[in-house]
């Protein structure tokens, strides 16, 4: 089984999230934290940082990296454990340089997310999000 990690960048109440394109074979055309497979090899913050640096041109604070939680998913015939985390340090400025993987990214406020690929991990988001605020 598949092990995929996706990340959360967190900026205040807002989360970055990148529209998938509707050519890829798991959860095309949804909105979704980025990420992607782990490599053999790697730890999951290892790939987690290879995943940002490749998709979006950051550079994560693995030590402001949070586990929010896993779930199972992925395309039918292809199930993968998903590891989902929320980062709240990096260097650089997020920007779409995968557009094979994504056809855009945006910052939305924990309150307005559209659906993500995952309901189990906006839920987890959005409560992890809303427990700093207190």
């Amino acid at each position: 089984m598949q092990q995929v990690v996706i990340g959360a960048l967190v900026r205040g109440r807002r989360v970055l999230l990148a529209h998938r394109s509707p050519n890829k074979r798991a959860y095309p055309g949804v909105w979704d934290l980025p990420g992607g497979v782990v490599e053999a090899g790697e730890s999951e913050l290892e790939a987690l940082t290879r995943e940002l640096h490749e998709e979006l041109g950051v550079r994560i604070a693995t030590s402001s990296a949070s586990h929010l939680g896993r779930v199972e998913g992925g395309p039918a015939g292809e199930p993968a454990h998903i590891s989902a985390w929320i980062v709240r340090r990096w260097q650089g400025t997020p920007a779409n340089v995968a557009p094979e993987e994504h056809e855009d990214i945006a910052w939305f406020d924990i309150d307005d997310l559209p659906p993500l690929a995952h309901g189990l991990v906006q839920i987890a988001l959005v409560k992890a999000m809303e427990r700093r605020r207190c």
